[in-house]
């Protein structure tokens, strides 16, 4: 199918099914396989930089009980980002060296980087997480940094995400020309917020809750919003988006679901 006339295959977190999310390594694999988009969560350390993690703190992903936001970026530079991916690697004699640019912690930056130099277009997804110490200097700083890139117009490449309302209202401050996805995880939010939403935001749906609630799958399907559904892993879930219209699907796999697309 051609693109444009089936959903966007973004790459949530990287290519990371296969590898360990959030790293440099993950988005190159990501783009060598196909992807699209480029989806990440962006949090801000104590010393203002941003960078793509997903949980406040890091026991899950580098074995450290340290909060992201309470520590510097060099303190983050130190630590393993991808044994949790494969905890038996040392045991491994064929398992590559570790390499600090592709397996440690990833920047915005120099996400951004590697996708203003890549060979083809790439669009990005950036969810600002809450909540969290920094409040609304998250969204400045990102916008910021997109206005360095000349990515804060109707042309850029990247679109700003979030579960907060009053995140996506700043970002409209800062940026009024950005694309913006109101996230949604629980069908019962959407009573709220849809009186709240304007009509030129995206919508971001959890496919679990679009197969729950068939009903209101397609109440959104029909208001001729944009949707964009995470996180899409399977064959049944990537034929109901594809049910609904949806215009992109955010995938761990984003290989299988181009596959699975034909492409």
């Amino acid at each position: 199918m051609e693109l444009g006339m089936r959903p966007q295959v973004v790459a949530h977190r990287g290519a990371s099914h296969e590898s360990a999310e959030h790293t440099l390594g993950a988005y190159l694999k990501a783009l060598e396989q196909g992807a699209e988009a480029l989806e990440c969560d962006v949090r801000l350390t104590a010393d203002g930089h941003l960078v793509c993690v997903h949980d406040r703190d890091l026991r899950r992903i580098a074995s450290n009980k340290g909060v992201v936001s309470a520590m510097e970026l060099a303190e983050l530079n130190q630590l393993d980002f991808t044994s949790w991916k494969n905890p038996w690697g040392d045991l491994d004699d064929e398992a590559p060296d570790r390499d600090p640019e592709r397996d440690g912690v990833l920047t915005l930056r120099r996400l951004l980087e590697t996708v203003a130099g890549y060979e083809r277009r790439v669009e990005l997804a950036i969810e600002t997480k809450h909540p969290t110490r920094y409040a609304g200097l998250v969204e400045k700083r990102t916008v910021e940094l997109l206005q360095e890139f000349g990515w804060h117009g109707a042309d850029s490449p990247a679109r700003l995400m979030s579960f907060s309302y009053v995140a996506l209202q700043r970002i409209r401050r800062l940026a009024p020309d950005l694309r913006v996805v109101m996230l949604i995880e629980h069908a019962r939010h959407w009573p709220v917020l849809r009186p709240l939403v304007e009509d030129d935001w995206v919508i971001g749906p959890w496919v679990a809750t679009l197969r729950k609630h068939p009903a209101f799958a397609q109440r959104l399907a029909d208001s001729g919003r944009e949707m964009h559904v995470w996180t899409v892993n399977t064959e049944a879930e990537l034929q109901t988006c594809l049910d609904l219209g949806v215009q992109a699907v955010i995938t761990d796999r984003p290989k299988f679901i181009l596959e699975l697309l034909g492409s």
